[in-house]
């Protein structure tokens, strides 16, 4: 056949391509501004496929994306799984299938968790950027785990806070980040005391009842609400949703997949991709919640930044 096999590209060699999550941001920006145009941005990808393992509380999810304007072909694989005994084995993992578009040819398989936790964080980013308080002096993270290194990275290197806060349900996990971080953080004994004044939350929890409610949050602040990934978990209260400008990644996916967009009734008033275009406003001024569920196109132009570079550097 003469066929070349695959290349594996490990979690090491993706961090080393994608040292910084910001890297990725203007093929996201693009990406997420193409699927929002419809057919006309040429981006081709169905809700993911979320199969349960029930008898282990696990999932598996499968994206796949096409994107034409970059002409990369992609299906991540994904496990995620509640409650694991054995702490080693981190909640979320992830493998990415790089195909040629041209002929189907299986190209790269790449470590997907390096992947999404760095494409996740950098959405955020880019919907804070956006829908931020001008004037942002505290960040808060709830959630200790990956998405939470990832999202303080790109959070400081991208934005100026005076004060970080971090809140987790088991607190050793919230000082050994305190401690593991650049630069410092204070380590709050409740999710109260450290949403309380915060003017840019992030909620990177397995929580599947809310954690952040409405009368916590001060009036104007921006929530990037990220863990929650499944239709009857939560991490938002109904008053937060309600009562907050509402943005997500895909209108489908949130109506189809989050537990804080169907059960509250919330209404969805833009996707990320329609206030990029310019077709919708962000209204930085109103109390704000990106609601990210995370897309395969994002996955996309992620292993193909990493392949390229990859390649380049082969």
């Amino acid at each position: 056949m003469g066929s070349t096999p695959p290349v594996f590209i490990g979690a090491e060699e993706v961090e080393k391509h994608l040292h910084r999550a910001s890297l990725l941001l203007p093929a996201l920006e693009a990406a997420l501004a193409n699927f929002s145009a419809g057919s006309a941005g040429g981006v081709v990808q169905p809700v993911r496929t979320v199969l349960p393992v029930p008898r282990h509380g696990g999932y598996l999810g499968v994206m796949p994306a096409y994107s034409a304007a970059d002409d990369a072909l992609t299906t991540k694989l994904v496990t995620f799984y509640e409650h694991l005994k054995d702490s080693s084995v981190p909640s979320h993992q992830a493998t990415v299938l790089l195909f040629d578009p041209s002929n189907g040819t299986l190209k790269a398989v790449l470590d997907g968790s390096v992947i999404t936790a760095k494409r996740t964080a950098a959405v955020s980013a880019i919907a804070t950027k956006l829908l931020m308080p001008a004037f942002a002096e505290v960040l808060c993270i709830l959630g200790a785990g990956v998405q939470a290194y990832s999202h303080y990275d790109i959070f400081t290197e991208l934005f100026t806070f005076k004060e970080v806060r971090i809140w987790n349900r088991t607190k050793e996990k919230a000082v050994k980040f305190a401690g593991s971080v650049s630069g410092p953080v204070r380590v709050c004994s409740s999710a109260q005391e450290a949403v309380t004044g915060a003017d840019v939350i992030v909620t990177v929890t397995m929580a599947t009842t809310p954690i952040l409610f409405g009368d916590w949050v001060k009036p104007g602040a921006h929530i990037n609400a990220v863990g929650a990934s499944r239709p009857d978990w939560r991490e938002l209260d109904d008053e937060l949703m309600k009562n907050s400008v509402l943005f997500v990644d895909s209108r489908d996916a949130a109506l189809t997949e989050s537990g804080d967009v169907i059960l509250s009734g919330a209404e969805i008033f833009a996707e990320l991709g329609e206030v990029l275009k310019g077709t919708k406003p962000a209204l930085p001024e109103k109390t704000t919640v990106f609601k990210s569920l995370g897309m395969a196109v994002e996955d996309t132009v992620a292993a193909k930044f990493v392949y390229d570079a990859w390649s380049a550097g082969n």
